[in-house]
């Protein structure tokens, strides 16, 4: 099996979309992408500044009470293939076919879209695999309406188990603010766990640099391409980010509150100093390539000035040993009984000679 073939396979893979059926009218819900929960689950978390209540594992009839009185209704969905119970979510905020389209589709770019009473978020999250050097991609998706929060994602993990236990803290002004804060919060830790994957990025940078300096070889040069990459496909994920967060402040929507904007300012300048990490590291790659090719070269050619010392100094060697090899009659060394040792002597004076004129000047 080919190593490199495998590292190309691995970094392609990562741009590949799925192809779409041809022909369907707009609005068609179907579900693209990979299964990757047995069972959708559904939790639901009410709040508002007086009272707090999470409900885990619940069925649809119990997201459909409304909201409470000057409080936020959060409904978050693990597992996007059941197509009819993603509808009937989205049906609750009157959201638009078109954006839950949208959310079925789980190799969508990033985006934000606003309609008439809702707005449509979409994100990519990013886990990785500090050993295999993999990332796995998944979708995040956030429907903002009035009262209402629906988040969407494909597979279950903690990550918002942080903002989970802000909203349950009594004493947190969490709870005073809208849906909209909220949206922001969970966006925040999106772009946080950009830092941590761009983190072991660098680290790996940094051991294959430190690699590199004692031993360059093909396996590095193989690994830096795989980083290259990868950095490439979280930059194709992350650029959209910057237009959506610039396009989420000055939005006109009566869904955002100005206190929130402040706040989602920060998400842009979050944005902005992740694509500068990512230039960054992409800048190292690159030149981590430069100087593995050009470590390569310098050891060739320490080789070949080996190799090529070693036969200038049997080409005179050679010269003697075919000079007495002569079959002719008339050679006065050849029945001189010290020819031997003088061919031999002579032989090392020149091997000699030759290796102390090449160290004088400095060619090894």
């Amino acid at each position: 099996m080919n190593p490199l073939s495998d590292s190309f396979k691995t970094v392609t893979s990562l741009f590949r979309t799925p192809p779409k059926q041809i022909g369907l009218p707009p609005g068609t819900l179907i579900h693209v992408g990979t299964r990757e929960m047995e069972h959708p689950v559904i939790s639901r978390t009410d709040f508002s500044p007086a009272a707090y209540h999470h409900r885990s594992d619940i069925s649809l009839d119990d997201c459909r009470p409304a909201a409470p009185a000057e409080g936020v209704c959060w409904i978050h969905l693990d597992g996007l293939h059941d197509v009819a119970l993603v509808n009937e979510l989205c049906n609750l905020v009157h959201l638009h076919p078109l954006a839950q389209e949208d959310i079925l589709n789980t190799h969508h770019t990033p985006k934000y879209e606003e309609y008439s009473d809702t707005i449509l978020i979409i994100l990519k999250l990013f886990e990785m695999d500090a050993d295999q050097l993999h990332i796995r991609k998944e979708q995040f998706s956030l429907v903002l309406s009035a009262g209402h929060l629906l988040s969407f994602r494909e597979q279950s993990d903690d990550l918002f188990k942080v903002v989970m236990q802000r909203l349950a803290g009594k004493n947190g002004r969490f709870r005073e603010r809208g849906a909209d804060y909220l949206a922001y919060a969970l966006m925040d830790t999106v772009f946080d766990s950009y830092y941590h994957v761009l983190e072991t990025i660098g680290e790996r940078l940094d051991l294959i640099e430190a690699e590199l300096i004692n031993r360059p070889s093909r396996d590095l040069l193989q690994q830096i391409h795989q980083v290259r990459g990868q950095l490439s496909f979280v930059r194709k994920a992350v650029s959209p980010l910057f237009d959506l967060t610039r396009t989420l402040i000055h939005s006109e929507s009566s869904l955002i509150d100005e206190r929130t904007r402040i706040y989602l300012r920060d998400l842009h300048d979050h944005i902005h100093h992740i694509l500068d990490n990512i230039d960054n590291y992409r800048d190292t790659a690159k030149g981590l390539i430069e100087l593995s090719l050009s470590s390569m070269s310098h050891r060739t050619n320490e080789v070949m000035q080996v190799l090529t010392i070693i036969a200038s100094i049997f080409i005179p060697l050679t010269f003697i040993a075919g000079v007495y090899g002569m079959n002719f009659e008339v050679m006065p060394e050849l029945e001189w009984r010290l020819g031997y040792p003088f061919a031999l002597l002579l032989m090392a004076a020149c091997a000699t000679g030759m290796l102390w004129y090449f160290k004088r000047k400095n060619w090894f």
